[in-house]
């Protein structure tokens, strides 16, 4: 429970430092910049934390396991989950909010557990008493809350957006899934998928998303600049956070991890208060606490 908690309490750290790096020069000096920053700053952030992974495996001696482990039929899973959860999952994300905005983004992503604990019981066979379940809901339910701004514009491409929310859903939820599979073979551990998994994103990103998209001129801009800095500190964060995260799903299933994981959200306030001085409203840090509450109960 405590390394589940962890990999949500970094990604909230990472999730307010990769902010702090969205609103430097570099990704808002023009209207094209603010369009591709989500999918350039994602690029960018992937392929620090292969960096780092390297860097993690390299020293404790797995890159040869690494190597080992992707050649496995356990390997070509996590593979598969990590198309699912980077591009298919963060595209979806990022297409969102800018379709229906933010808002509502946080409100239908926050349900990719719940869609996550059927799957695994449908494919892994996990099952959860109701106990379990309560607290899932109720952790769901505060993410929600939290995320909801009643009255926000939903804009004529409300349809496409509410599309791309429930892509995320599926590809967020089918990562951790897939991968729990994958990482059911001992030769597999959660570095070895992690280190798959980023440098499969990074790749898809680098070759058919940023092209696509004409991203790769302000790439270059941001790796010039002092943001990339910040980038290369997010990422380290989120390296950190997916190690935790990916050891919770091999340890207590894709359910309980993905309860622990979404605790983000909440973590994510107390590190903007910490970083920014950003003082929460009395309905943030209710929704926060009832967040973390239900984590806990539904493990």
């Amino acid at each position: 429970m405590f390394t589940g908690l962890a990999a949500g309490a970094l990604w909230g750290l990472d999730t307010v430092i990769l902010g702090i790096a969205l609103s430097m020069s570099e990704f808002v000096s023009t209207e094209q910049a603010v369009i591709l920053a989500p999918f350039v700053s994602t690029f960018l952030h992937d392929a620090f934390s292969s960096i780092w992974m390297l860097i993690y495996t390299g020293v404790t001696a797995q890159f040869k396991n690494v190597i080992k482990a992707l050649k496995t039929k356990s390997g070509k899973f996590i593979i598969l989950g990590a198309l699912l959860g980077g591009p298919i999952g963060m595209t979806g994300y990022v297409n969102a909010i800018k379709y229906i905005g933010p808002s509502y983004t946080a409100v239908i992503s926050s349900l990719y557990p719940a869609l996550g604990a059927f799957l695994s019981f449908i494919f892994l066979k996990e099952k959860m008493n109701l106990r379990q379940i309560a607290g899932l809901a109720l952790s769901i339910g505060g993410v929600a809350a939290l995320g909801f701004s009643p009255g926000g514009d939903t804009g004529e491409s409300f349809a496409l957006g509410f599309f791309c929310a429930l892509l995320c859903c599926l590809g967020w939820a089918s990562e951790g899934v897939i991968c729990a599979y994958g990482m059911k073979d001992p030769n597999v551990s959660n570095s070895h998928a992690l280190q798959i998994r980023q440098v499969v994103s990074t790749l898809v990103y680098g070759v058919v998303i940023l092209p696509a998209a004409g991203g790769w001129g302000l790439a270059a801009d941001v790796l010039a600049s002092k943001t990339a800095l910040t980038v290369l500190a997010a990422a380290f964060c989120g390296t950190a956070s997916y190690l935790c995260y990916y050891k919770t799903i091999a340890k207590k299933g894709p359910p309980k991890a993905m309860a622990l994981n979404i605790t983000y959200s909440s973590w994510a306030l107390l590190f903007s208060f910490v970083l920014l001085g950003d003082i929460p409203d009395l309905k943030s840090v209710i929704c926060a606490v009832i967040v973390i509450a239900g984590a806990m109960l539904a493990n």
